[in-house]
């Protein structure tokens, strides 16, 4: 790949972050013809890697308001008072 070409292949990605390397379709933008071993060769040399969006627990508007006037009260908490709450995500078990 030519300098030219790393840059168009730089300005497509940071355009739109959410494309995979097989979706890069470099024929139609900048006219080369290239594997999609190469387009992704050429993106890890570019410091662009693949990554799994992490998942987050859906947050409603109305639990999001819920939230913040409780972790207000709550900032200036000690460890001895958190300890007296009751976390509904944890859970315990036993492998055997």
């Amino acid at each position: 790949m030519t300098e030219r070409d790393q840059h168009m292949l730089k300005h497509i990605v940071r355009r739109s972050r959410q494309l995979s390397a097989e979706s890069i379709d470099l024929q139609t933008w900048c006219g080369l013809q290239m594997s999609t071993t190469t387009v992704r060769r050429e993106l890890h040399g570019m410091g662009f890697h693949g990554l799994a969006a992490a998942s987050k627990p859906y947050i409603t508007k109305l639990n999001a308001k819920r939230r913040m006037p409780w972790c207000k009260a709550c900032h200036h908490w000690t460890l001895e008072q958190w300890r007296h709450v009751l976390w509904s995500d944890q859970s315990c078990f036993s492998v055997w």
